[in-house]
């Protein structure tokens, strides 16, 4: 009987799940969409459930597009949205909907602990401290849900980010691995546990804490009532580390991109912990007692301001289209779109900058705003990558998302950082590198020689962009970012 590994890649926007042969081709896809709450401006949440909901449909509906029993799934791997917080009883039942990692809600509160204790989480954490990571979240969950801190200090109360809560309803397990750990500003990188001092500054009780595991072993089983077999669940990560995973990216200096909601590029480090002022120092992974490192730049906002061309100013009907109307223009000629819906993520961390477009003229029309808005994604990734090179050599940079998919991008991508772009034939590398997480882990894939043996480049793209106007236009997108910077307290907002 042939058997396939299951990859759930639970997303900002929708859950998937995608099964994987031995060759590491996909077989089906099953996709749900699942809705984004705004209580008040700057604030976003989803629902657990209805992320739950989203995700096990996925899951029958790959299983019933590929014609396989669910006794032929030899592992299931597990990859979500990072830093989203979500609080629950024992039963599994949410006691609060989770405050997603783009919601600002904390700001103010992180501001206020960063001047007294930044230098401490940084050295601690490896990041910059943030409303984007987990713990200010979780602290404004138990400060405002009324009765939550005391069950929380009775142990009726458990805490994760995406992954715990998914494998929490399909085994039964509190755990999460180190890779998502890294994320929350609670977990020591150095020493590879729950820090006391960085509870103590968050008001955190340890109980609410899951097990924290390495990245590709088995945590639990399937509930038989679920699916109708017991599964191992044995590989997990954050959603960046698995894809610079799926991207073979296991050797120090390799750096990976890629473009969802927000971007991200990690670049492997190896064993040494390098900091950054800019960037983050996290986990990338922990496989057979070794803990990998990476430096990464998260991007707020990239692919979902193509959203917004398409569902906020409605200039275009979908993604794709984007293309077709950059080409129809030699150059921007002047129009810049600097996407800081929610603040600016690396290097900036300007948590006050705001969305802005700016060089608008008479003669100025959506094919302006579309391929101002593709460039922003690669002078965005440009913007990570020279932070980057002052600590790791870079020869390429190796993509992935749905964002790929477009040439245009792909081509200034390349012409704007002035080294060569290369694309997979797999694109799904974070639900890859999951399955590739779960498949070691129970030995249907036999060691990392092998999946390196898989990953194949579809095309590979070079620069051809002259030197000054290479820097010319990202001096032009310098001077854009500074006038962003800070709107949000200029204005009072």
């Amino acid at each position: 009987m042939e058997r396939f590994i299951l990859s759930l890649d639970e997303g900002t926007t929708s859950a998937r799940a995608i099964i994987f042969n031995r060759e590491s081709n996909v077989l089906s896809v099953g996709q749900y969409e699942f809705p984004q709450h705004y209580p008040k401006p700057g604030w976003v949440e989803h629902n657990p459930e209805e992320i739950w909901d989203a995700q096990f449909r996925a899951i029958k509906t790959a299983l019933e597009r590929a014609k396989i029993e669910p006794s032929q799934i030899a592992a299931i791997g597990v990859t979500n949205q990072r830093e989203t917080t979500i609080v629950w009883d024992r039963s599994g039942k949410p006691l609060h909907n989770a405050i997603v990692w783009q919601c600002r809600r904390t700001a103010e509160m992180v501001e206020e602990i960063k001047r007294e204790y930044g230098d401490v989480i940084k050295e601690k954490t490896g990041l910059v401290p943030d409303a984007y990571f987990s713990a200010s979240k979780l602290k404004w969950l138990l400060d405002n849900v009324p009765g939550l801190r005391e069950k929380a200090e009775r142990g009726e109360v458990l805490f994760g980010t995406v992954d715990t809560f998914l494998i929490y309803r399909l085994t039964g397990e509190h755990v999460t691995d180190y890779s998502n750990a890294s994320r929350t500003m609670l977990f020591n990188i150095r020493r590879l546990e729950w820090d006391d001092e960085l509870l103590e500054i968050f008001n955190i009780p340890e109980e609410v804490l899951p097990e924290v595991r390495e990245s590709s072993e088995v945590y639990g089983y399937t509930k038989r009532e679920l699916l109708g077999a017991e599964i191992p669940v044995s590989g997990d990560a954050g959603d960046q580390q698995a894809a610079l995973f799926g991207q073979a990216g296991f050797e120090a200096g390799m750096v990976k991109a890629t473009y969802g909601t927000g971007s991200f590029i990690l670049a492997n480090t190896g064993k040494t912990v390098r900091y950054s002022n800019n960037l983050l120092t996290t986990i990338a992974w922990g496989l057979n007692g070794k803990i990998t490192y990476a430096l990464e730049g998260s991007v707020f906002i990239t692919g979902a301001a193509v959203q917004w061309l398409r569902d906020g100013i409605r200039i275009i009907k979908s993604a794709p289209e984007t293309e077709e109307l950059a080409r129809k223009l030699e150059s921007n000629e002047g129009v810049y779109f600097v996407p800081a819906f929610v603040g600016l993520g690396a290097p900036y961390w300007d948590q006050f900058a705001r969305g802005l477009i700016i060089g608008i003229t008479r003669g100025t029309g959506r094919e302006h705003l579309a391929r101002a808005t593709l460039e922003a994604i690669a002078y965005l990734t440009r913007d990570v990558v020279e932070e980057m090179e002052r600590l790791v050599g870079i020869k390429e940079l190796r993509v992935d998302g749905g964002a790929t998919a477009n040439d245009f991008l792909m081509e200034f991508q390349a012409d704007i950082l002035n080294r060569r772009v290369v694309r997979p034939v797999v694109k799904e590398t974070t639900a890859l590198g999951a399955a590739y997480l779960a498949g070691l882990a129970v030995d249907y894939w036999e060691s990392l020689e092998e999946i390196r043996s898989l990953w194949k480049a579809e095309r590979v793209f070079e620069p051809t962009m002259d030197e000054e106007t290479r820097e010319r236009l990202y001096r032009g997108w310098k001077e854009a970012v500074k006038r962003a910077m800070g709107w949000a307290k200029v204005v009072g907002a």
